[in-house]
């Protein structure tokens, strides 16, 4: 049985830790430095918590020792000392981060590893960059992708038409940091908050702003090979224009701390949540321009005894799926390994990656 250490007990650490566990195959240690956040896995014996500083190296480095992989699943400005402390301890490293500088770190400590180091695991960027590189190889050449995801509530009832649904940092960090592009086939940055459009889907109108992050390593890998690459998240309409006036009109871009307060102190949490994964590519295909894209919905559900929203369950579930091929040897067990390197077929076959799949796609694997 393979030790796994899950870095940072939140929502969304809650639910790895729930799913490896509940699998019987993983031996489950949850590391956080909150006491109080360690005390919500008392009523799971097959998870053993405990309270570590993450922010001491030495500490760290000996809670990972021994380990098969660490997830981490900390705030996105601990995601580096923890792919060093993995390094150290000479384990595997999977993460969820959206923080472009992180990952670009990550790659450095990752030259020369003789384990894997994994980053980006998530939805977005994560399964989003899987399904994107999965549609662009089914034409002779790509011209477009255009990737939008969003984790929305199924009820809104304020003027932001949002409730928190995961990492608050995570948002204000992905409506602030400088969003990476393919612009005429150029690799560039755009602005954030910036590109907004509108777009029907199922009788709803959906609005979709670019967002940092999102792409992973996508423009890199597809950079020469298609006109148009970007990302955007979807809300609806009206978000964007309220988050610009706080963040640049309020001056809060440069006050972080207050934003969150007033988000985490203003906006509710839900449960009645759903993550909306919506991708357009565009190509030539035997000599005629085609078009194809991949929608679904997910919708919050019980999990293991527990209703868990859509985005727990879609976060923890896909860096749980690469987790598990990374185990089975289905995934490069040494250095830098890309999402797009992922094959769709067999992440949606896998037992955790299952609830990603489509109706259509669960007949095609089975036939």
């Amino acid at each position: 049985m393979k030790t796994i250490v899950v870095i940072g007990a939140g929502k969304i650490g809650y639910t790895i830790a729930r799913i490896l566990a509940g699998s019987g195959d993983y031996r489950v240690v949850v590391l956080d430095r909150s006491a109080d956040q360690i005390a919500a896995f008392a009523a799971h014996p097959a998870i053993e918590a405990r309270v570590v500083d993450i922010a001491d190296a030495g500490k760290l480095v000996a809670a990972l020792s021994g380990a098969f992989a660490v997830l981490s699943a900390a705030p996105f400005h601990l995601t580096v000392a923890i792919a060093e402390a993995a390094a150290r301890a000479g384990v595997h490293y999977l993460d969820l981060t959206e923080d472009v500088a992180a990952t670009r770190r990550i790659r450095e400590i990752a030259e020369g590893a003789k384990t894997s180091f994994i980053p980006q695991c998530g939805l977005a960027p994560g399964f989003i960059s899987i399904v994107a590189h999965d549609l662009a190889r089914r034409f002779d050449r790509v011209d477009s992708l255009r990737l939008r995801v969003g984790a929305l509530p199924q009820y809104p009832s304020n003027a932001l038409n949002y409730n928190l649904t995961w990492s608050t940092d995570g948002v204000i960090n992905e409506y602030i940091e400088p969003c990476e592009a393919i612009v005429d086939g150029h690799l560039t940055e755009v602005a954030a908050l910036e590109g907004r459009e509108e777009f029907a889907l199922d009788g709803v109108t959906y609005e979709a702003f670019n967002t940092s992050g999102g792409l992973g390593t996508l423009c890199e890998t597809l950079a020469g090979k298609v006109r148009t690459l970007n990302y955007r998240t979807i809300r609806y309409p009206g978000h964007a224009a309220i988050m610009h006036a706080l963040l640049h009109d309020l001056g809060l871009k440069n006050r972080r701390e207050v934003l969150k307060d007033i988000l985490e102190n203003a906006l509710p949490a839900t449960i009645q949540d759903v993550v909306i994964i919506f991708v357009t590519a565009s190509g030539f295909r035997d000599g005629r321009l085609m078009q194809e894209t991949y929608a679904h919905k997910i919708y919050g559900d019980v999990l293991g005894g527990e209703m868990t929203s859509a985005i727990q369950i879609t976060t923890a579930s896909s860096i749980a799926a690469v987790l598990d091929m990374l185990a089975k040897g289905e995934i490069s067990h040494t250095g830098f390994v890309r999402q797009e390197e992922i094959s769709l077929d067999h992440f949606l076959a896998n037992r955790f990656g299952r609830c990603y799949a489509r109706p259509a796609d669960r007949l095609r694997l089975a036939g």
